[in-house]
């Protein structure tokens, strides 16, 4: 049993209970997914399965080896592919195999994985929160970072210590987030609250096992 899918980030929109309650949603559009390979242990060590998101235009150039790959399995080419961990063995799933969004009910828990926004250089107090200094009395001292290290010893700045760089485009995983709907014609998940990445970015929805 494969219990995830690739999705889609369509946008965040709000649903309203009939109580007047507000909650806002991500809209996902998740599959169809297509079973590409299946790993075993005796083969790979482990257990997974590589899933292809079909989408409505499938991609007009594959080189030489993923199209050997997909002629393989018997499957269209897909420009997105993700492998899932699975638990239980791959004994009862086989290579073209179709994953939808019908495995996923209301009040599900999942953990979303995704690639975070990319927010380019960015300086201390964006990047690690840090306070900034004093914004009067003429200070010059409003968004530096302070000291980065001590002079006598070690002499050197410490490895990881918080300064100004590139910040987003991170991998990134958001635990137990709650399925609010399910629409199985359109593909739609609708999840409560934010999910990583910027709109149109690929996600991998990962159901959570119950107690």
């Amino acid at each position: 049993m494969v219990n995830g899918i690739i999705g889609k980030k369509l946008g965040m929109t709000q649903i309203f209970a009939p109580d007047g309650t507000v909650t806002p949603v991500t809209v996902i559009k998740a599959g169809p997914c297509v079973v590409v390979q299946t790993k075993t242990t005796s083969t790979d060590g482990y257990e997974a399965v590589q899933l292809g998101f079909v989408e409505e235009k499938a991609p007009r150039h594959v080189n030489k080896p993923m199209k050997g790959h997909f002629e393989k399995a018997g499957v269209p080419p897909t420009r997105i592919l993700r492998e899932l961990r699975l638990d239980g063995g791959t004994g009862s799933v086989s290579v073209g195999d179709k994953i939808l969004v019908d495995q996923f009910s209301e009040n599900d828990i999942v953990d979303i994985i995704g690639t975070s926004k990319g927010r380019g250089f960015a300086g201390f107090v964006k990047r690690h929160g840090f306070g900034g200094g004093r914004a009067t009395h003429g200070s010059m001292f409003h968004r530096a970072p302070g000291s980065i290290g001590a002079s006598a010893y070690p002499s050197r700045v410490i490895k990881g210590t918080r300064m100004a760089g590139h910040m987003g485009v991170e991998r990134k995983t958001i635990r137990n987030l709650k399925i609010v709907r399910v629409n199985s014609e359109e593909n739609l998940l609708l999840i409560k609250g934010a999910v990583p990445g910027p709109t149109g970015a690929y996600v991998l929805i990962r159901k959570k096992e119950s107690d």
